[in-house]
């Protein structure tokens, strides 16, 4: 397989990654590329085991602009095995009683409309279960997935359904999607509403009501989420002289501005993940 961060400009991270000194005895995580097919669609697949060990941190979600399809390895029923966690916009920690093992198929947010065959609005309250979205045959290939022998296999097997899913679908998710995201990926997040507006020839308002009807929240929200992983992005390379030039360069106006929004998507302090790496 071709990695698929060659092919498509964005690429979230995730706390495991960011902190791995505080995930190393509760969980163990790998992520994996899809095929060149499905690269521009699929950000990952990822796969967790988690161990509920004393003092574990928890499993920290936080927000990178994507839809995952979550299948939970433990489930005694196939049909509440598999469900879809919509886009995220603030940081959750999760802390579980009991060991875990967990895939996930990361769906970049401008490709979930066409995979899941709605808009993502419908995913933003509460987890959807898979049989809601594809139907009866959702069924079949939950029990699939649920009796693959390793990682390799139900790749395989989610590859071939979501290629299925992309040879059915009647018609592709809005243009007008495609293309915004595109520039918010090429600009990490740092352009305003009224730039990104003028790029796509639409009006503001116009573009605001297409982002609230297919996913859920406002392009200015979109923009912070990318623009805050391409921070991460950033720390993780230690490529900056400052945090307050690492401010400025991704257009936070100061650096009270940054060190709030940082807290708002990761639930911590940047100075707290800083001194943790």
């Amino acid at each position: 397989m071709t990695h698929p961060y060659a092919m498509h400009p964005y690429r979230p991270l995730h706390a495991p990654q960011l902190q791995p000194q505080w995930h190393r005895d509760s969980h163990s995580v790998r992520e994996y590329a899809p095929s060149d097919r499905l690269a521009p669609h699929v950000a990952a697949y990822w796969a967790v085991d988690f161990q509920p060990v004393p003092g574990n941190h928890g499993h920290r979600a936080i927000p990178d602009g994507c839809v995952d399809i979550i299948l939970d390895l433990r489930a005694a029923s196939s049909r509440r095995a598999a469900y879809v966690v919509g886009l995220k916009t603030h940081a959750e920690v999760m802390r579980f009683a009991e060991a875990r093992s967990v895939f996930g198929i990361r769906l970049y947010a401008e490709s979930a409309r066409t995979l899941l065959r709605a808009p993502l609005t419908e995913f933003a309250a509460n987890r959807v279960f898979i049989e809601e979205v594809w139907g009866p045959e959702a069924l079949d290939w939950c029990e699939k997935m649920l009796a693959a022998k390793s990682v390799a296999d139900r790749i395989e097997l989610a590859e071939r359904q979501l290629e299925r899913m992309l040879t059915a679908v009647a018609a592709p998710a809005p243009a007008l999607m495609y293309q915004s995201m595109q520039y918010i990926y090429d600009c990490k997040g740092n352009l305003s509403v009224s730039d990104l507006a003028n790029k796509v020839s639409f009006s503001e308002r116009h573009l605001r009501r297409a982002f609230e009807r297919e996913l859920g929240l406002s392009p200015k929200e979109m923009m912070g989420i990318v623009r805050f992983q391409s921070v991460l992005e950033a720390l993780s390379r230690g490529d900056y002289p400052s945090l307050t030039d690492l401010a400025l360069q991704y257009g936070y106006y100061d650096q009270s501005h940054f060190a709030n929004t940082f807290a708002r998507y990761y639930g911590l302090p940047l100075k707290q993940l800083k001194q943790s790496g």
